[in-house]
């Protein structure tokens, strides 16, 4: 890991992830890319202008260069590699595009979730970036004065199209020197026996080597308590999932337990794209 992109839109959240980026950067030798958006009003824009002709645009741009300039000064980022970029465009985009010309190996946001109305319909930024987003992305959600990563929940249904993601999250277990708790949870509507849960988990991991891991078959009654429920229990330091990156349609109606935990829990989620 030498490249860590955090999104930033100059809020308590999104320092409270910075400070995390931050203290995984001077410990794994990384550089920090934050990154801005300024979603510019469709109708404002001429296709053949660019935003340097806008004169609001650029009053924002400047900005946006004075409160990084603010940033960079925090005593947490002394002593870092730290680049600054605006984007003209949705978040997501931004940030895909960002990962993509600088290759970035992870993506730290903050959230504070969504609920009710707002989540059904439009979800969080965050949410977006989960779903789209080809390069790991950790969620923070509240201040980590030490982030520690010595317990890693990876919770899955252990099916052949979670291999990639997963031994991308082992990769990171190792980097951060986390024992994995490798979770499966049972639920009424999606219900198998401890043993056949069991050997399934161990077919998965047959050809993986693992240094420290634990295997866990947790009942409950939705999948998403499952695995916050488990993680508190065993009082994990954050917790590790697979998204599909759905979208459109088929999301709305099918959900995803990876984003859904992106807005409900209160431990760090970090996803990995399948």
């Amino acid at each position: 890991m030498k490249k860590i992109l955090v999104p930033t839109d100059f809020s308590t959240q999104a320092e409270n992830a910075l400070k995390v980026a931050a203290q995984l950067a001077k410990k794994h030798g990384c550089e920090l890319y934050l990154l801005h958006i300024l979603e510019a009003p469709l109708q404002t824009v001429d296709p053949l202008s660019s935003y340097n002709d806008l004169p609001e645009a650029m009053f924002f741009m400047k900005l946006a260069h004075k409160q990084f300039e603010e940033l960079k000064e925090k005593d947490y980022l002394k002593g870092l590699v730290v680049h600054e970029h605006v984007e003209f465009q949705e978040i997501f985009k931004g940030v895909f595009h960002v990962c993509k010309k600088n290759q970035i190996d992870l993506v730290v946001m903050g959230s504070n979730g969504a609920s009710g109305l707002k989540e059904m319909l439009i979800g969080s930024n965050t949410e977006k970036v989960v779903r789209t987003s080809e390069t790991p992305v950790l969620v923070i959600k509240n201040e980590h004065k030490t982030f520690q990563t010595k317990h890693f929940v990876f919770a899955s249904d252990f099916n052949e199209e979670s291999i990639a993601p997963f031994k991308k999250a082992m990769a990171f277990a190792n980097l951060f020197d986390s024992k994995m708790h490798l979770l499966m949870v049972n639920t009424p509507n999606h219900f198998i026996t401890s043993n056949d849960a069991q050997n399934r988990i161990q077919n998965f991991i047959k050809d993986i080597k693992m240094p420290n891991y634990s295997v866990n078959i947790y009942n409950d009654v939705t999948i998403e308590t499952g695995i916050m429920n488990f993680s508190q229990s065993i009082n994990a330091d954050f917790i590790g999932m697979s998204t599909h990156g759905r979208r459109g349609i088929s999301h709305f109606f099918n959900g995803s337990i990876s984003e859904d935990l992106v807005n409900h829990a209160k431990r760090p989620v970090m996803t990995f794209k399948i």
